[in-house]
C-alpha cells in the first residue's frame, strides 16, 4: 500500500472510529477533534497544490526531480496516475532515500544525476515560504497518521478502549508508521539547482509575510558530525539565536543524514538578510549546507483552507 493510501485509510477509519462513540464523549474530545479536521484540511490542501503544480508544470518526455517530505507524496502520485493516463515518458531522480522509495512504487523510471545532470522541472515541498519565495526547507516532518493522534487523545484522556471495536482498532493501528524525514536539505538543493524549473508545493500554514512568522523550528544547517559543537558557536555567536542537535525520535541519538552528517536548527531571534546569512553560515568550516533556499524557487502553489489554490512569483525588482 503506498503512502497516500495509508493517510486516506487511516483518515477513514479515525473518522469512522469518532462517528461509533458515544456522543458525550465526543464532545469531551472536541479539542482532539479540531486538531484531528484541521490535520486534515491541511492534507487535502497539500494534495490540491501537487496536483496543480504536476498538471502545470509536467510534460511529455522530460526528467523530473522528486523532492521529500509529506506534499510530495501527493504530487507523485499525481505524476504517476499522469504518466498512465497520457502514456508520457517521465524520467525521476530523487532527492532522498523516501524520494527514491515512492518512484519505485509507483512504478515510474527511475534514474539520478550521474546519468541525467540537467533536469526539467524539479517539484519540492518547504517549511515556510516568505513574500520574496525565500525558503526554510529540511525541518523533517513527522508522519503522525490522524488516526493515531485521534485514538489515542481519546483512549489516554478518557479511557474509552474497553469495548472489543476500540481493541480491534488499537491493535491494528500501531502499523501505520511512515519514515521519518533525516533532514536531506543538501540533496534537495542539488536537485534543485539542477532543474530549469523549481516549483515548490505546500499548505496554507506555511505561508508568511517573513521567515520564522509560521515555521517556529529554525533554519537547518547540515555540517559535518566532527564540527557541529564550533559550528554551533560560531552560528550563535554571530548571527544571536542558538543552534541545537537535532535528536532522532525513533531512536537514540541525532539524526543522521543520508549523507552521514548531522543537523543543526538554528532558532534566529529577528528577520536577517537571508542572502548573506546563507553565504556567511556555509563559509563556516564543517558547514555542508543550511535550509535556505534563496532566489531559486521559480512559483509556489499554496493549496487553501476554501479549496482554491493559491500561486505566487518571485517580485519584480
Amino acid at each position: 500500500m503506498t503512502p497516500r493510501k495509508w493517510v486516506e485509510f487511516a483518515a477513514t477509519s479515525s473518522r469512522s472510529l469518532l462517528l461509533s462513540l458515544p456522543e458525550k464523549h465526543v464532545r469531551s474530545s472536541s479539542s482532539s477533534s479540531r486538531r484531528y479536521h484541521g490535520t486534515l484540511m491541511a492534507e487535502e490542501a497539500k494534495k490540491l497544490a501537487a496536483y496543480a503544480a504536476v498538471d502545470n508544470h509536467i510534460q511529455n518526455n522530460q526528467v523530473v526531480g522528486v523532492g521529500s517530505g509529506s506534499t510530495i507524496v501527493y504530487a507523485v502520485d499525481r505524476l504517476a496516475e499522469r504518466v498512465r493516463q497520457e502514456k508520457l515518458n517521465i524520467v525521476c531522480v530523487p532527492t532522498s532515500f523516501q524520494a527514491r522509495q515512492l518512484i519505485l512504487q509507483h512504478g515510474l523510471t527511475l534514474s539520478d544525476l550521474d546519468r541525467h545532470p540537467e533536469l526539467d522541472v524539479a517539484i519540492d515541498g518547504a517549511d515556510e515560504v516568505d513574500a520574496a519565495l525565500t525558503l526554510i526547507k529540511g525541518g523533517g516532518y513527522d508522519w503522525k497518521i490522524f488516526s493515531i493522534q485521534v485514538f489515542f487523545s481519546v483512549s489516554l484522556h478518557f479511557h474509552l478502549c474497553e469495548t472489543p471495536r476500540c481493541h480491534q482498532a488499537q491493535r491494528h493501528i500501531h502499523f501505520l508508521f511512515l519514515p521519518q524525514n533525516r533532514g536531506c536539505l543538501t540533496q534537495e538543493k542539488i536537485v534543485a539547482g539542477c532543474a530549469k524549473h523549481f516549483i515548490v508545493i505546500a499548505d496554507y500554514r506555511k505561508d508568511s509575510k517573513a521567515l520564522g512568522q509560521q515555521w517556529k523550528k529554525g533554519v537547518p544547517v547540515e555540517v559535518i558530525p566532527m564540527a557541529y559543537v564550533p559550528v554551533s558557536r560560531a552560528i550563535a555567536r554571530r548571527f544571536g539565536g542558538e543552534a541545537v542537535l537535532r535528536m532522532a525520535v525513533s531512536k537514540a541519538g541525532p539524526v543522521v543524514t543520508d549523507n552521514s552528517n548531522f543537523i543543526l536548527d538554528w532558532k534566529f531571534e529577528h528577520a536577517q538578510n537571508w542572502k548573506e546569512v546563507n553565504t556567511a553560515i556555509k563559509m563556516i568550516p564543517g558547514v555542508v549546507e543550511t535550509g535556505l533556499f534563496v532566489g531559486m524557487a521559480e512559483r509556489v502553489y499554496f493549496g487553501m483552507e476554501d479549496g482554491r489554490v493559491k500561486t505566487r512569483d518571485p517580485p519584480i525588482n
